[in-house]
């Protein structure tokens, strides 16, 4: 991540709460999944093919201002629990609740950060963020919610440069400001730092946290990262099958300890870390047992 001045989070206030655009949520909210479940139709042509179900009796409440972390293996369903919690999905059974209002076509509630910045690469960082904007914001209301969270991520001397121009992890800062600038009860991102290389995902985890203080929100995160979702979240949900269901449903709830920011050498989130991974399915004790499980290297010369 290129940095060419100090990171303003310390010294910048709060986001403001004052005259809210129209549409905007302007608070955290609560989501509530009761029983959902979601089955795709056979792939097209493929008559024969019986239907695939993808989720299965997925019920959890996050609570306003929680971080939630969701975790599984590929295919689980992850993503296509974000998508219908912000109404660009629909389940075929069960329900998403915002603060009691089912959710029902796309919910101006929420926002959605992608893996990928998705930025328009002839509009500057600050008319990106700009689309962000609740519809009727008044211009120059806009334009100070946009400066004020360029900011917020750090990107406030790159207001007028184009994608092109800034770094991956400062797209991804503009992503997150963009998605920021609807004032969401709920903010829902599918895997935001996947793309990142090592060290600029773990400084983007710290930007998250560190806005989350400034403009607390509901966050659900959908990530791969054991080690991220226990540095996020104040819960995680690993999704899984159980043997002879189809379809994916809660598989662990794991509560963390501590305040955030959490120290990431701790031996209790080493504890947790290694249960998150037995429920992924990865065999971490294997070789500690002794088993020979991997062929060893062969000595040189080969």
């Amino acid at each position: 991540m290129t940095n060419a001045a100090p990171s303003p989070l310390a010294a910048s206030s709060p986001v403001t709460r004052d005259a809210a655009p129209v549409g905007s949520a302007d608070r955290a909210s609560t989501v509530a999944f009761a029983g959902v479940g979601r089955t795709f139709a056979s792939g097209a042509g493929k008559r024969t093919d019986a239907p695939r179900p993808v989720l299965r009796d997925v019920t959890i409440t996050a609570e306003a201002g929680e971080v939630v972390a969701i975790l599984g293996t590929s295919g689980c369903g992850k993503s296509t629990l974000l998508r219908i919690a912000a109404g660009l999905d629909h389940p075929t059974a069960g329900s998403v609740l915002i603060d009691g209002t089912p959710v029902a076509g796309i919910d101006p509630r929420t926002a959605f950060g992608f893996q990928e910045p998705r930025l328009l690469p002839w509009r500057t960082i600050a008319a990106n963020v700009a689309l962000g904007l609740p519809k009727r914001t008044p211009a120059t209301e806009g334009r100070a919610r946009v400066a004020e969270l360029l900011e917020l991520v750090g990107l406030a001397d790159f207001a007028e440069h184009r994608p092109r121009e800034v770094s991956g992890g400062m797209a991804q800062r503009a992503s997150l400001a963009r998605a920021l600038a609807r004032r969401p009860g709920v903010l829902l991102l599918d895997e935001p730092f996947g793309a990142l290389d090592a060290l600029t995902r773990l400084k983007m985890q710290d930007l998250l946290l560190a806005i989350h203080l400034a403009a607390p929100t509901t966050i659900l995160l959908v990530t791969h990262d054991v080690d991220e979702a226990l540095q996020l979240a104040d819960r995680v949900i690993l999704l899984g099958r159980e043997d002879g269901h189809p379809g994916s449903t809660i598989a662990q709830t794991v509560t963390v300890p501590g305040n955030r920011p959490r120290d990431r050498g701790s031996a209790e989130l080493a504890e947790l870390r290694g249960r998150l991974l037995d429920g992924l399915g990865i065999d971490r004790h294997g070789l500690a047992r002794g088993d020979q499980r991997l062929p060893s290297i062969p000595h040189f010369p080969y």
